[in-house]
């Protein structure tokens, strides 16, 4: 039988179904206005750097005071701060930056719950949709800086780690703060991913594991420092097509 053969017969669709083709193609013109205007609203914010972590983490969690310092040490070095804009690490990544030098920026997501919008924010883009939320974290962010989290802190660190090593992104620092909470990760990557051949050793050498504050602007301004911090011509184009 032809593929042709297998297309069931063409039928005009019901009013209900009509519906719901206008509600899908209106939830599309949607995402794609999230798209326009937190390009618009972003773009003028250069160099930045997208710091992630758990939204349950309260304010008298070390985490949450280490992330306040090193917001703040990036905020006074000349890095906007991009963070989730809600609670926990998110907010404590705001508040460092806030009382810094450079911007700070939420990147605010509708959430049924624990997400609400933190007041440190010096830009708020709110976001319906996830999708868009992730692309914009990755298209302005010269570093990751990855703190002790949950589903969606691991869901953005695999999201840029798999754009580094796919060529899709570009290469940036991916710094993962707290050896200890990420050290059976780390583990289970060596042991699992490469001891069976999932991913290559060499793909390992896209993390970096710093836990002082310093070290972590340190290392960021020592990936930059040869070629600056402006797109390369053919990074330009990667991130058009991201």
């Amino acid at each position: 039988m032809s593929a042709k053969n297998k297309l069931p017969p063409f039928r005009a669709p019901s009013a209900g179904e009509q519906t719901e083709l206008a509600r899908e193609a209106w939830r599309i013109f949607g995402i794609m206005s999230e798209f326009v205007e937190a390009t618009e609203r972003l773009k003028p914010i250069r160099p930045a750097v997208s710091i992630f972590g758990s939204a349950r983490t309260k304010p008298d969690d070390p985490n949450y005071q280490l992330t306040e310092r090193i917001a703040r040490l990036l905020s006074d070095s000349g890095f906007a701060v991009i963070s989730g804009g809600g609670p926990g690490i998110m907010e404590a990544a705001n508040k460092g930056a806030f009382y810094g030098k450079s911007p700070s920026i939420g990147l605010n997501i509708q959430l049924p719950h624990e997400q609400s919008g933190n007041p440190y924010q010096d830009i708020s883009q709110t976001f319906r949709h996830f999708f868009p939320r992730k692309v914009m974290f990755v298209k302005f962010a010269s570093a990751y800086v990855v703190m002790p989290g949950g589903f969606g802190t691991l869901d953005e660190v695999m999201e840029a780690l798999t754009l580094i090593q796919t060529g899709k992104g570009r290469k940036i620092p991916v710094i993962l703060v707290g050896s200890a909470f990420w050290k059976g990760l780390l583990d289970w990557f060596k042991d699992k991913l490469v001891g069976e051949k999932m991913i290559n050793p060499g793909d390992l050498d896209l993390i970096q594991i710093i836990d002082e504050p310093e070290a972590i602007v340190a290392a960021i301004f020592s990936h930059y420092e040869k070629r600056g911090f402006h797109d390369l011509p053919d990074e330009h184009e990667l991130m058009l097509n991201l």
